[in-house]
């Protein structure tokens, strides 16, 4: 992989990250019940996604 894909890469894992975080952030601070419990799994889904694609820009 050449170095600009790399950064592209590593710069979209970042984003999906943050992404990740302001949905846990609203999930534990606005919401209740089954809807807060459904929004934290899908953070930690888009968490690893992002996860993996931090590993995948390192390699």
């Amino acid at each position: 992989m050449d170095p600009m894909t790399k950064m592209w890469l590593s710069l979209i894992a970042i984003l999906v990250m943050g992404l990740s975080v302001f949905l846990i952030t609203f999930a534990r601070s606005k919401t209740k019940g089954l809807l807060r419990a459904l929004l934290s799994v899908v953070a930690f889904v888009i968490m690893l996604i992002g996860l993996l694609g931090g590993v995948a820009s390192i390699m």
